[in-house]
């Protein structure tokens, strides 16, 4: 069994610092209210958060190829990749307000957060293998924490100026990185005479030991960033429906994002005894219900659209970790930042395309009760994918 006083101790820096790290992530989208004015860009919201997951999917393919979370220390590569994140996600401050010039920030961000979020559950992996399925639960609970954190902000201080809230959200991501660099030591890396290392790529696509998880990943990950990215947009036609309800967007929005934290800790605590299998397979099955209830809770009272809300929150997130730790278990040791960069790398991918469907769609067909349902394709094709490849 680990120690428990280095588990206590370093745990709890490794969550803080995913959460800090990936606040950078949905920056842009707490702050679109008052971007569009100034831009007189009314699409903007898609491209906002596709233009962070293009960078995210550029940065973690290179990440891998070149092997860098499994050739220099996981650590160092958290650090310096978090502070560059946390730079470029303050360039268009000082640069005219123009869509291009936040797009490429935002992409830049994105491309950076590739040394953040799955170098994090390397870290985990490396780390704290005997509890690793709880382990990636915290982790990646705190990512689902980081990405709604700026809809708080913005919730709660809707005075608060765009420039602050960015410059807040930066500092906080760079803060987390110095802490887990100067609390958990950076494990040995092994020495590799090659620069670029094309075997994980390859791997992905042959029968394997992590295969199974990896496709319900990918049927996962369909759903999740859309159903995040478009959230204020499903209340806001819910609050057009009900004119009675003022409960502020920001703050539902907050609210089902952060239960995805529930969902992966609860879901962590739940894989040590059932295994982490099981668990994500659960989840998937539950969010792709809730897809399906979509029409039914828009008619219902505030309260029950609000619980439907966390538990669709929940279940959407909280078997993203358990997909990680099988695939992180089940991954050779050598090549496990690469494999883990490679999966996150090709489900990202999947939620630029999701995204750019749903919006799309909102073009064409405008906002419906039964708009959602483009997602069910996600949790099916995963769950399907898991039972044949098993």
């Amino acid at each position: 069994m680990l120690a428990s006083s280095r588990v206590n101790r370093q745990l709890p820096v490794v969550v803080f610092a995913q959460f800090a790290g990936t606040s950078l992530w949905f920056a842009g989208n707490a702050i679109l209210p008052e971007l569009q004015p100034l831009l007189k860009t009314p699409a903007l919201t898609s491209w906002i958060t596709s233009s962070v997951q293009l960078g995210f999917i550029t940065g973690t393919l290179l990440y891998a190829v070149l092997a860098i979370p499994d050739r220099f220390p996981s650590t160092y590569v958290f650090l310096t990749s978090v502070i560059l994140a946390a730079l470029v996600n303050l360039l268009w401050l000082f640069l005219p307000i123009q869509a291009g010039t936040i797009l490429a920030s935002r992409f830049l961000t994105g491309f950076f957060l590739a040394g953040v979020y799955p170098v994090g559950m390397k870290i985990v992996a490396d780390q704290f293998k005997p509890i690793l399925g709880k382990a990636m639960g915290l982790l990646v609970g705190a990512l689902v924490v980081g990405t709604a954190f700026p809809h708080l902000i913005r919730g709660l201080g809707s005075s608060l100026p765009y420039r602050t809230l960015l410059l807040s959200v930066s500092l906080l991501a760079i803060s987390g990185g110095v802490l887990l660099t100067i609390t958990v030591p950076a494990n040995p890396v092994q020495k590799s005479r090659s620069l670029f290392r094309f075997q994980a790529l390859f791997s992905l696509w042959k029968p394997s030991a992590f295969r199974p998880a990896m496709l319900g990943y990918f049927g996962h990950m369909w759903e999740l960033y859309t159903l995040w990215a478009f959230l204020p947009l499903l209340i806001n036609y819910y609050k057009q429906q009900h004119p009675g309800v003022v409960f502020p967007t920001s703050v539902w929005a907050f609210g089902a994002i952060a239960a995805g934290a529930v969902g992966c800790i609860g879901g962590g605590y739940l894989a040590l005894r059932i295994g982490s299998m099981r668990v994500a397979r659960y989840l998937l099955v539950i969010s792709g219900i809730c897809i399906v209830l979509t029409p039914l809770l828009i008619a219902a009272t505030p309260f029950l659209f609000g619980f439907f809300l966390l538990i669709w929150g929940a279940s959407a997130a909280g078997d993203s970790p358990q997909f990680s730790t099988v695939v992180a278990s089940r991954a050779t040791t050598e090549n496990r930042g690469s494999i883990l960069t490679l999966v996150t790398c090709f489900g990202f991918l999947l939620t630029v395309l999701s995204i750019q469907f749903i919006a799309w769609l909102v073009t064409t067909t405008g906002t419906t009760e039964w708009l959602f349902y483009a997602l069910l394709p996600g949790p099916i094709a995963g769950l399907w994918a898991m039972h044949k490849t098993a």
